[in-house]
């Protein structure tokens, strides 16, 4: 807009109190914010290779492979934004924690970001953002889980229980599975809609299967290994590194069919054709380009756009739909720009129901799998499928992907990177 390009003066005189807005708009327009470097963990099972790790500890691993492979001093790094849905017993400021951990110096100011399961994407939002407004030249983003490590809780007991029987909530479910607004699973969001688009429990499982497939494939054909910082375990045998994902190889594909619906006795969802509970993190470093330029740094992708959009808490799953057209306009781009995209798989009703919505070609959409067969831990998985896409572009010499994910209470995130 002609507004981002008027004179301090000239905005001072119009509003004194538009001035701020418009000179930082002024700024954002001549800066363009990059992707220098696309990091993630393996994904550990539920209680599985990674559940001795907390979660600021897995983001640590991330944020120092990161770093490194960006080719930046830590001392440049000058703010970090970071996911994490569950924060009880993981102790104070989680964010920064992972930031110290992985070396990185006591001035680099760190903000926790909870978007529930878009956690990670918002993060690289947020870091763009400092970047775009001049704020900073070097950022960390990202975002990490460790749903293993989650407590229960204990309510009244501050307080005293008194007569009569007390209560213990899971707090997987309590903060991170469960839809505060309607009060039930997030699961009955899926089977609602299920039931809204007529997707069959049929469908469901052969998209399951589908993403397992592709998991297995990209796998064993080596396909995560550029994406993947090997994470080193003290057992009582000594040391293991683990270095690939846990989840997919553990589906057995004739069972898949004969599992009992998981949260009605007459529905579609079940434990297969939903994701699964997990730990992870995945970091990104975030730059200013001309500030990359003049340390001879190659960016992975530059950041074209990105938004969020909202709608009914029942309807998270297809928030998506809506967050890509915002995503995309504000990258100047159409939808058949797009080479390749990765939306998460929650559930998978999610990724069948928005690329209906949005007419996509399956073959282009999670080309290497999805949450259903990797894993979803959630405060990392805005920025795992952020990860992947940004590998996965390089990797079939493509060059615009949009990466989009729901959260719950009726959310959604989307981002358009453009490989240089």
């Amino acid at each position: 807009p002609d507004e981002a390009f008027i004179t301090r003066e000239d905005a001072a005189h119009r509003d004194p109190d538009h001035f701020q807005a418009a000179f930082h708009a002024s700024r954002a327009v001549k800066r363009e914010a990059v992707i220098l470097s696309a990091s993630r963990t393996p994904i550990g099972s539920f209680n599985g290779a990674l559940a001795s790790l907390q979660g600021p500890e897995l983001g640590a691993i991330a944020i120092k492979d990161a770093v490194a492979k960006a080719g930046v001093s830590v001392d440049d790094v000058g703010e970090a934004f970071l996911g994490n849905v569950v924060s009880a017993n993981v102790g104070q400021a989680p964010a920064r924690q992972a930031i110290l951990k992985a070396g990185l110096p006591f001035s680099v100011p760190c903000t926790t970001v909870n978007k529930v399961c878009s956690s990670g994407l918002k993060s690289v939002m947020f870091a763009a953002q400092s970047v775009l407004l001049g704020q900073q030249n070097v950022t960390i983003a990202g975002g990490f889980e460790s749903m293993s490590n989650i407590p229960y809780y204990l309510p009244r007991v501050r307080q005293g229980l008194g007569y009569g029987h007390g209560e213990v909530l899971d707090g997987v479910l309590k903060d991170g599975l469960w839809d505060a607004s309607d009060d039930h699973h997030m699961g009955m969001c899926a089977e609602a809609c299920a039931e809204t688009y007529n997707f069959t429990r049929e469908q469901q499982d052969a998209f399951a299967l589908e993403s397992y497939r592709r998991a297995a494939e990209a796998a064993q054909a080596g396909r995560f290994d550029a994406e993947i910082a090997p994470v080193t375990i003290k057992t009582r045998k000594g040391e293991v590194s683990v270095t690939t994902d846990e989840e997919w190889s553990k589906v057995k594909m004739d069972k898949v069919p004969g599992l009992r619906p998981a949260f009605t006795k007459t529905g579609t969802v079940t434990a297969a054709n939903a994701s699964s509970l997990n730990d992870g993190a995945a970091a990104f470093v975030v730059a200013d380009a001309e500030w990359a330029a003049s340390k001879g740094l190659k960016p992975l992708a530059r950041i074209r756009g990105f938004g969020d959009a909202a709608k009914a808490p029942i309807e998270f799953t297809t928030a998506p739909a809506l967050a890509v057209p915002v995503a995309l306009k504000n990258a100047g781009l159409a939808q058949s720009d797009v080479d390749l995209w990765e939306i998460n798989e929650a559930f998978s009703v999610v990724s069948l129901a928005n690329n209906q919505l949005l007419n996509l070609d399956p073959s282009t959409v999670n080309v290497n799998g999805g949450a259903v067969a990797l894993g979803h831990p959630i405060g990392a998985s805005g920025a795992r499928i952020l990860v992947t896409l940004l590998h996965t572009l390089q990797q079939q010499d493509k060059s615009v992907g949009v990466a989009a994910i729901c959260n719950g209470g009726g959310g959604a995130a989307a981002l358009v990177v453009e490989r240089m």
